[in-house]
């Protein structure tokens, strides 16, 4: 009897992976990260973070303006759209509070010491997942702060990239360079 199930469990388990059936964890939470961001009122792309820890949903959050602000689908526009601004300038003209941002200020950190935080990014026209997603340098610095050790990045259906905090950290978040045995800045693009 105990080899029958051993044997039906483990047919079972291979014929899930064919076709579909039960999908890893990080899946998992990604696919809940894509749900949190259709909470989103960002205008140009809407993101969703979900915070693990232990196999445990620790916080959420999707990007939107400050609690009790206008946010762009009510007012019907964007500062940085109609400025033209490209992707990852001038955020301090952005009324949203990003999507990570808001699953690390709703989370004590002894919740995060270790954690994953997995976030998804989807176009609000088309509803496909964005490929160049990344956390901004902002976000990177509070994950940094939060003690997260890994962010799970949707890349496109069933696919996502892995990225180590500890990495962030070891760069110096590309902000520095080493030049004759000292740490000088990287300037922006553009400037």
């Amino acid at each position: 009897m105990v080899a029958w199930c051993w044997m039906a469990a483990r047919h079972m388990a291979q014929r899930r992976g064919r076709g579909g059936g039960r999908i890893s964890k990080a899946q998992y939470y990604l696919n809940i990260a894509k749900e949190v961001a259709r909470r989103s009122t960002c205008l140009r792309r809407h993101y969703g973070a979900v915070v693990v820890n232990n196999d445990q949903i620790v916080s959420t959050g999707y990007a939107g303006a400050p609690r009790k602000t206008a946010n762009c689908t009510e007012i019907g526009t964007c500062v940085r759209i109609r400025l033209g601004v490209p992707k990852g300038e001038h955020y301090e003209w952005c009324r949203a509070v990003h999507a990570e941002q808001n699953a690390v200020i709703h989370a004590p950190r002894f919740d995060m010491m270790g954690a994953t935080l997995y976030l998804v990014g989807v176009s609000p026209d088309t509803g496909a997942v964005i490929r160049g997603a990344e956390p901004c340098r902002i976000c990177k610095r509070m994950i940094i702060n939060a003690g997260i050790a890994r962010v799970f990045i949707q890349t496109s259906s069933g696919r996502y990239k892995i990225r180590r905090v500890a990495d962030w950290v070891r760069t110096n978040l590309g902000d520095l360079k080493k030049v004759w045995g000292r740490l000088v800045p990287v300037m922006p693009k553009g400037y």
